[in-house]
């Protein structure tokens, strides 16, 4: 099994210190490189990286700004126990997993090899919010056709939209335009987040 690498990126450098120390240990995951929030395209240009490992702190508004700065990598997401949790706002802005701050290293490892290799990851709690909130119909006007459906399902692998066309023997252009399509009608911003709508709606399985 190859290891994901992993940069780990946090404006606080003992907070990356010690994320650091507790990946270490584990085999399906090597840190490749740390670096601050401004820092990260010049720590992408300077390392193969597979997954990034972000510690908000308080900037949890900065999302945006560091999934457009990953250039397509997945961005997993370390978030504090509190109720308060921004992890709705970090999903809808492309962050691809949550974790909570401060999980064993093995939990912590196994959840970034998910994220890289493509999968979302939750924690139990945020999941049991998403599945409790009100579903859409899956037969109202704003269904999902038979192709779109195949297209979602790819996306839940982690497909890019090259990847589906392959897949489907379609155009590049038409794989986007399903894709397109399938945030429309789930009322989603990012792939991240239709991939969570759909797991909550029952349309897809993680």
């Amino acid at each position: 099994m190859n290891a994901s690498r992993v940069l780990l990126v946090g404006d606080d450098p003992l907070s990356r210190a010690g994320v650091a120390a507790l990946l270490a240990p584990e085999p399906v995951v090597q840190v490749a490189a740390q670096a601050g929030l401004e820092e990260v395209p010049g720590a992408l240009a300077g390392a193969a990286v597979d997954v990034l490992c972000w510690d908000p702190g308080r900037e949890e508004g900065s999302a945006g700004r560091l999934v457009e700065a990953a250039g397509g990598l997945p961005v997993l997401a370390l978030l504090g126990a509190g109720a308060g949790s921004p992890g709705a706002g970090l999903l809808r802005a492309g962050v691809r997993a949550l974790v909570e701050r401060g999980s064993p290293g093995p939990a912590l490892a196994a959840a970034l090899h998910a994220t890289a290799a493509g999968f979302a990851v939750l924690e139990p709690r945020d999941a049991r919010a998403w599945l409790r909130a009100p579903a859409a119909s899956a037969d109202g006007p704003d269904a999902l056709t038979p192709r779109e459906a195949e297209v979602l399902a790819l996306l839940a692998e982690g497909c890019s939209n090259k990847a589906i066309a392959a897949r489907l023997g379609v155009s590049e252009h038409t794989a986007k335009f399903h894709v397109n399509a399938i945030l429309g009608k789930l009322g989603a911003a990012t792939r991240a987040e239709a991939i969570v709508l759909a797991a909550r709606r029952g349309l897809v399985l993680l």
